[in-house]
């Protein structure tokens, strides 16, 4: 398993295809991939803030478990911070088990958890300035399912 809380953007491409690649034994391979969205062009730009060495943490435990309850080959997380435009690549989750079933799972499990319970502030910025963005209801059902 890998993970990567980086400032500096990814090549979703390449790391699709290392991943894949290397997931001897996988059957399946899914990937999300989470965009910064401009909201009709109302976000200038989101920063996003963590606090080294707890988020890490944090993301790692998820993928612990995730790596229990489904029977993966490897998965991958990479989460950027920092400034980010609309429309730039915010976060990638992959996962790769002997069936697509453990596959789908265990990346729906990981971006549900990651969005809800990994360390990151975020602050969306704005013609009407800055504002931080707020847990929201939908996403803490989501882990009502896990």
């Amino acid at each position: 398993m890998r993970l990567s809380v980086q400032e500096a953007p990814f090549d979703l491409g390449a790391e699709s295809q290392a991943f894949a690649a290397g997931a001897a034994g996988a059957g399946a391979v899914v990937t999300f991939t989470g965009i910064v969205r401009d909201n009709g062009g109302a976000l200038s730009a989101m920063e996003i803030e963590h606090y080294a060495g707890m988020t890490e943490k944090a993301i790692a435990a998820i993928m612990d478990e995730a790596a229990g309850r489904w029977a993966l080959v490897d998965a991958l997380v990479i989460h950027r911070f920092g400034r980010l435009a609309g429309g730039e690549m915010i976060m990638m989750v992959a996962t790769a088990a002997p069936h697509r079933a453990d596959a789908f799972a265990a990346a729906e499990f990981l971006m549900d958890y990651l969005k809800s319970r990994a360390p990151f502030w975020k602050k969306e910025l704005g013609p009407e300035g800055a504002a931080w963005v707020a847990a929201k209801d939908a996403d803490e059902a989501a882990l009502l399912r896990w």
